[in-house]
């Protein structure tokens, strides 16, 4: 089990060190929202463009701890191209997976599983979901800058 959180480790850190699809563009396309986690510092905003009911892309800037900001590039990844329903059933189980639940399509989630042991540090919780909440409020329509509820 050691090679497994080995790996897992290793997959978060490369996506904090080398983040995809950071950096946020100025198109009209592009559905904002900004989440910020006062009591610990995470400040995320995730753009994305939504076309023909399918995520067509995904951008993600902010700042925070190495769970926080590699989960941003992670969930870019994971979610670019599905479509709307399958970009909110994976939210779903990527939730799941962080409260230690059950969960239906663990190979939709990709390398988004490397978090799976978030579930044993609840304080790290907020971290890990920040992009994740910000991506779906976005898929409900939200738009702007919100605080993360506690």
């Amino acid at each position: 089990m050691n090679s497994v959180n080995d790996l897992y480790r290793q997959v978060i850190m490369e996506h904090y060190r080398s983040p995809r699809n950071k950096g946020l563009v100025s198109d009209s396309g592009y559905i904002c929202l900004r989440l910020k986690n006062p009591s610990c510092g995470d400040d995320i905003t995730v753009q994305a463009k939504v076309e023909n009911g399918r995520v067509a892309a995904i951008r993600h800037e902010g700042t925070g701890c190495s769970i926080c900001c590699s989960s941003a590039s992670v969930m870019s990844e994971v979610l670019k191209g599905k479509t709307i329903q399958e970009a909110k059933d994976i939210i779903a189980d990527y939730y799941n997976l962080i409260k230690g639940e059950k969960v239906k399509d663990e190979e939709a989630l990709d390398e988004a599983i490397a978090y799976q042991g978030v579930a044993n540090f609840p304080a790290r919780v907020k971290c890990a979901t920040i992009s994740w909440r910000a991506m779906g409020a976005i898929l409900e329509g939200q738009t702007g800058e919100q605080d993360v509820e506690e």
